[in-house]
């Protein structure tokens, strides 16, 4: 059943939403950008370990004011704590990770996801823009699950939910769900289904996004 609220979720409660629907006990990968706050809205309940790919198991929170260590940061160069039993290792070991199908979660930023699950997060093809892929196609073709969090249209009011992708390609049929401000969406079976809407109506979805739309 696809369910309502009023208001457009905010960047923390999307993080919310994403860290409460992690499964207890998941290794998890939390990418550049918005996936990072996730940390933040994390129980010790959920006995959720984080893994960083430059070489770390056991990240917490962001750090802040006199917990700032310059020499303990994540892939986004963002200063984070590490939680007791942390452990630290080489960049390859971390990939051999990513690669061998170790980590059950990862949450991820894009710029396009298609139907299918196709993911686009790298590059726009923009002239001039730097491509930095990182370990973005291993972490998306690698991992057990592959969630997105990201802004739901552009700056110009197009969907980021697409029929086929036209920016460069992450990685292929990966994305099994979507968190944005104004919906969640779960893809599976070739169909993208609406779980919920925030701020705006499932029909107002159906007439913005240009692929066939289904209640969760």
């Amino acid at each position: 059943m696809t369910t309502y609220t009023p208001e457009k979720l905010t960047r923390d409660e999307m993080a919310q939403q994403v860290a409460a629907d992690i499964p207890a006990g998941a290794f998890v990968n939390l990418g550049i950008g918005q996936p990072t706050n996730v940390s933040n809205f994390l129980t010790a309940d959920q006995g959720v370990t984080l893994h960083t790919e430059n070489g770390m198991l056991g990240m917490g929170p962001v750090a802040t004011g006199d917990d700032i260590d310059p020499d303990l940061i994540n892939a986004g160069k963002i200063p984070v704590t590490e939680l007791p039993g942390a452990s630290f290792f080489h960049h390859a070991d971390s990939f051999a990770m990513m690669r061998g199908g170790h980590l059950d979660v990862c949450v991820l930023g894009a710029f396009q996801i298609s139907e299918e699950g196709d993911l686009a997060n790298w590059h726009t093809g923009a002239e001039g823009a730097i491509p930095a892929v990182g370990g973005a196609m291993d972490l998306a073709i690698g991992a057990k699950q592959t969630w997105v969090m990201m802004s739901l249209f552009t700056k110009a009011g197009e969907s980021k939910l697409v029929k086929e992708l036209s920016y460069p390609v992450t990685g292929l049929g990966c994305v099994s769900r979507i968190y944005t401000e104004v919906a969640v969406f779960e893809l599976r079976d070739s169909k993208v289904f609406v779980r919920s809407t925030h701020g705006v109506s499932f029909e107002e979805l159906v007439a913005r996004i240009p692929v066939a739309l289904e209640r969760a």
